[in-house]
C-alpha cells in the first residue's frame, strides 16, 4: 500500500494558521485522494493518500442496495425435498409467469384427467357406440365430447347440451370429487395470489434509503448518519431502524466467516411520517471511533441498515434494507432540508432527498479529536468535504 505523503512548503507550514480557510477535495482517482486548499493567500496546500493497488479490487457486495442477498447456495441435503415441503411459501416467492404456467396446467390437467375418466366410463357402459339404454352422460360419445363435459363441469358453464343422467353411480361420484377438487384449487390460486401481492416485498420498495451515509458534528457528537423516507402517504406503525457493520474477516485459525457488529443509533423507533435522518454518535466503543477520513475510504466494510415496520393499511410486518460501502459515505457532509412548511400543512421535496452539502469539518478520527482540547480556528486548519468518495457521484448517486 502507498505512503500517505503531505506535500507542504516550509514557507507556508509557519503562515498555515491564517492563510487556510478550509479544505475541500478537488480530484479523485482510482490510486489516490488529491485535496487542494481554497482561498489561500500563498500556493495551495497539497494532501496526496495513495488508496494501494487492492483498493479498487474490493469484495463483492454483501448485500446489494435493493436489500438483497449475493449468497449462492450450493449442495444444500434435499434441496428439491424442502421446497415441496413448503409448497405454499415456495408458490408465493415464484416469479409470476412461472406461477401462472403452473396454475394453468394445474386447471387443463384437471380437465385432462377427468375428460379421460369419464370417456372410460362412457366406453365401459356403451355409450361411444350406443349399446346402452340410457347414457350416463347425456351426448358423450367421444373423447373431445368427454373433454368438454369436464370442463363445463369444472367451470360450472352449463350449456345445456351435455348433462349428467341417474343411470352411472359412478359418474355421479366423479362428478362429487371434480366439484370438490374444483373448489380446492380455485382456494389455493386466490390465496397464493392474494398473498403474493401483498407481499413484503412489494411495500417494502416504497421505503428507501438515501443513496449515500455522512459524517458530520451533530449535538457535539461526531456523527454518521443516512436518510430513511417512505414515498407513500399512509403511515406506518412500531418502525424500528438498525444498523451494522459486516466485515468478511479470516481468523487466526484459518476459518472464513462473517462479523456483525451492532451500532447504536440515537432514535432507533420511527414514526416514519416524513423523511427522517437515522443517526449514529461515533462516541467510545463505536468501531467507528478511532476512524479518520483516510482510514475510512482504505477500509473494506458494508454498513449494512435496515428498517422494520408494521403497515397500518394490511397489518403486515415488513422490513427495507439496504447497505453502503465506504466509498459511498461522505465525510464533512450534511443533507439537505427536505421537510418544508407550507402553509397549514408540511411539504417533503423528494427531489433534495439524496443531496448532501459540504460542512466545515476535521478529517481527523473522534478518537483524536477527543484526546485534544476544543478546536481554535486560529490554530487548527478545518477540512470541508462534501464531495463523493472514490467512484461515487460528487452530489446524487441513484439508488
Amino acid at each position: 500500500m502507498t505512503d500517505i505523503g503531505l506535500l507542504l512548503d516550509e514557507k507556508l507550514v509557519g503562515g498555515l494558521a491564517s492563510s487556510v480557510w478550509c479544505w475541500c477535495l478537488s480530484r479523485m482517482s482510482s490510486t489516490g485522494v488529491q485535496y487542494t486548499t481554497v482561498q489561500s493567500s500563498d500556493r495551495p496546500v497539497t494532501l496526496s493518500v495513495g488508496m494501494g493497488p487492492g483498493h479498487a479490487d474490493r469484495k463483492p457486495r454483501y448485500i446489494q442496495r435493493d436489500g438483497s442477498c449475493r449468497l449462492a447456495l450450493e449442495h444444500v441435503p434435499g434441496h428439491l425435498g424442502l421446497y415441496v415441503t413448503d409448497i405454499f411459501t415456495t408458490l408465493v416467492e415464484i416469479r409470476w409467469r412461472v406461477m401462472f404456467l403452473l396454475f394453468s396446467l394445474s386447471y387443463i390437467l384437471s380437465w385432462l384427467f377427468f375428460g379421460l375418466l369419464f370417456w372410460i366410463i362412457a366406453l365401459a357402459h356403451g355409450d361411444l357406440v350406443g349399446l346402452s339404454d340410457g347414457p350416463c352422460v347425456d351426448n358423450v360419445r367421444s373423447f373431445t365430447a368427454a373433454f368438454l363435459f369436464s370442463l363445463e363441469t369444472q367451470t360450472t358453464i352449463g350449456y345445456g347440451f351435455r348433462g349428467m343422467t341417474e343411470n352411472c353411480a359412478v359418474a355421479i361420484a366423479l362428478v362429487t370429487v371434480q366439484d370438490v377438487l374444483s373448489c380446492f384449487i380455485d382456494t389455493v390460486v386466490i390465496g397464493i395470489v392474494v398473498a403474493k401481492m401483498a407481499s413484503a416485498r412489494k411495500r417494502a420498495q416504497t421505503v428507501g434509503f438515501s443513496s449515500c451515509a455522512v459524517i458530520n458534528r451533530r449535538d457535539g457528537h461526531m456523527c454518521l448518519s443516512w436518510r430513511l423516507g417512505d414515498f407513500r402517504k399512509n403511515h406506518m406503525v412500531e418502525g424500528v431502524a438498525t444498523a451494522q457493520i459486516v466485515r468478511l474477516q479470516q481468523r487466526t485459525s484459518g476459518e472464513v466467516g462473517v462479523v456483525y457488529q451492532d451500532l447504536p443509533l440515537q432514535q432507533s423507533d420511527i414514526l416514519l411520517a416524513t423523511p427522517t435522518t437515522v443517526t449514529h454518535p461515533i462516541v467510545l466503543g463505536s468501531p467507528l471511533y478511532g476512524l479518520s477520513m483516510l482510514d475510512l475510504y482504505r477500509e473494506d466494510f458494508e454498513l449494512v441498515v435496515s428498517f422494520t415496520y408494521t403497515g397500518d393499511s394490511t397489518g403486515i410486518l415488513h422490513q427495507t434494507r439496504s447497505s453502503y460501502r465506504p466509498a459511498q459515505i461522505r465525510w464533512g457532509a450534511r443533507f439537505k432540508d427536505v421537510l418544508l412548511v407550507n402553509g397549514p400543512s408540511y411539504r417533503a421535496d423528494y427531489t433534495l432527498f439524496h443531496e448532501t452539502v459540504p460542512v466545515q469539518f476535521h478529517a481527523r478520527s473522534a478518537q483524536d479529536q477527543d484526546r485534544c482540547k476544543p478546536d481554535d480556528p486560529a490554530t487548527t486548519p478545518a477540512l470541508t468535504n462534501g464531495q463523493a468518495p472514490p467512484n461515487a457521484s460528487p452530489t446524487h448517486a441513484t439508488p
